[in-house]
């Protein structure tokens, strides 16, 4: 087993990083009038996610669930995104299926982790 050192070493933190790459390189192509609309909002939401399991890494005490928290809101937010980015065509059905894909494999690890560290 792998010796968890920092963040980086978290597989549910290398699986938000993952997502959040991912929105960004798929958002780079949404019309440019969703530029302060969905691109950002979808941005914000999603680095949220990784930026959240790193702080809770480092907290002590029940702080930290209160960012992991914090996380699976924030991935949740970004589902509902990912859906309307698909029903507005911002996204074909691949890309779709690619990051809903991602966003519940992040999920699972997250819960996965909480329930590890209780």
């Amino acid at each position: 087993m792998q010796k968890i050192l920092t963040f980086k070493d978290l597989k549910v933190w290398q699986s938000a990083h993952k997502l959040i790459l991912s929105v960004y390189k798929i958002t780079i192509k949404f019309p440019k009038d969703e530029q302060y609309g969905l691109i950002s909002q979808m941005r914000r939401c999603g680095v949220s996610i990784p930026s959240n399991i790193s702080e809770g890494f480092k907290r002590r005490g029940r702080d930290k669930f209160q960012f992991y928290s914090y996380s699976e809101a924030s991935l949740e937010e970004l589902k509902y995104q990912i859906l309307l980015s698909y029903e507005l065509n911002y996204i074909s059905e691949d890309e779709y299926n690619g990051l809903m894909n991602l966003a519940e494999e992040t999920g699972k690890l997250l819960n996965g982790w909480i329930k590890s560290v209780k």
